[in-house]
């Protein structure tokens, strides 16, 4: 009976045992066991892609920092990395993050679809993922963004409504995002749901990487294959492009420049609105997108459920299901300055109307 004894111990422990490794050696569930126990102290890796456009460096960066701070008493962190447009750069700063063992990660892919394997070495790790901004593939615990359909839609009413009532008189030209940025697609699909079948599109271009001298130069070889006196109007997905557009439509010797779309209220952006260069870009609040991702990942962090964040499901091409927060935007003109970027703390009215753009906003009323 000893004997016996004995070995039912043996066994017990040995099971014991065997249930602590397989513990350990399973990533999530390892990390979901130390994430419910972490508290405030949290280290939050947060990649962005790019700082070409402003927003990034300008907007993203801070209020993400400043929220977890506030969510974590002062006692969680933020780890920064730029990709700088580079998807394999991106892919090295993960690698970064996981050897440097933060609790969640932030990531606004470069590259939607080249960030899979490495979103999956995360989850293998134990460390959460918040899709930001761009819905990345692999298996990413949460996505915020915002509904970039209906972007895409705010900007094709925009460009009909600015096309007047003969819409067809002449062509259009669509100066879409980059092909590597789902984004991209979704504006894109959401201005064709509006533009298709109501206008003529003469040229129409996926801009790598999103760069202004890309949609410049597209723009210079839309104006020589249709001849600049048919061209009526141009939806451009962003400001940035829209800088670079109305800067070759400058050069063409256009003598009233046609309607040109944008998006993110660059400050730039808002200027040539300002001016008439510009007929209208997508305001959409980076402190509430920013905030919920922080949110979010605070939450993962401490292995807390989503439920009373994320309302909304979405799929990516890899994942079903996703917790998700879509954030509502708004077209800005001229007409609506001072109740968006002003109101909401972008820029202040000595930003915008600077000496040079002075005359310009007393002309639109913008004192």
């Amino acid at each position: 009976m000893r004997r016996a004894a004995v070995a039912v111990a043996a066994t017990a422990m040995a099971v014991s045992l065997a249930a602590c490794g397989s513990a350990k050696e399973s990533g999530g569930g390892s990390k979901e066991s130390d994430g419910a126990k972490k508290g405030d102290d949290l280290n939050i890796g947060l990649l962005l892609p790019e700082n070409q456009t402003a927003r990034y460096e300008k907007f993203d960066k801070p209020l993400i920092e400043k929220k977890v701070s506030e969510l974590t008493n002062g006692k969680g962190k933020v780890t920064y990395a730029n990709a700088k447009q580079d998807a394999s750069t991106q892919n090295q700063q993960v690698d970064t993050m996981i050897t440097n063992k933060v609790d969640v990660l932030i990531v606004d892919a470069v590259d939607a679809k080249a960030i899979e394997g490495s979103v999956k070495k995360a989850k293998d790790a134990g460390i959460p993922v918040v899709a930001y901004d761009r819905l990345a593939q692999g298996p990413i615990d949460a996505y915020t963004s915002f509904d970039n359909e209906e972007v895409g839609r705010v900007q094709g009413k925009a460009l009909l409504e600015a096309l007047g009532s003969d819409p067809k008189a002449g062509d259009i030209v669509m100066m879409n995002g980059s092909a590597t940025d789902p984004n991209a697609a979704l504006f894109k699909k959401g201005a064709l749901s509006v533009l298709e079948g109501k206008v003529n599109i003469g040229k129409s271009y996926d801009t790598k990487e999103w760069k202004p001298e890309n949609a410049n130069a597209n723009m210079e070889g839309a104006i020589s294959a249709i001849g600049k006196n048919k061209i009526t109007g141009v939806y451009s997905a962003n400001d940035g492009m829209a800088g670079g557009i109305i800067t070759a439509l400058k050069a063409a010797g256009f003598s009233k420049l046609p309607p040109v779309t944008g998006q993110d209220a660059e400050l730039n952006g808002v200027q040539r609105i300002v001016t008439g260069e510009q007929y209208m870009s997508v305001f959409k609040s980076y402190p509430q997108e920013a905030a919920v991702a922080a949110e979010m990942a605070v939450a993962l962090g401490k292995g807390e459920s989503l439920d009373s964040i994320a309302k909304d499901k979405v799929d990516s091409p890899t994942t079903k299901q996703v917790p998700s927060v879509l954030v509502p935007v708004v077209s800005l003109t001229k007409d609506n300055i001072k109740e968006t970027v002003i109101k909401d703390g972008f820029y202040t009215l000595d930003e915008i109307c600077s000496a040079q753009y002075k005359s310009a906003c007393d002309k639109i009323g913008l004192k």
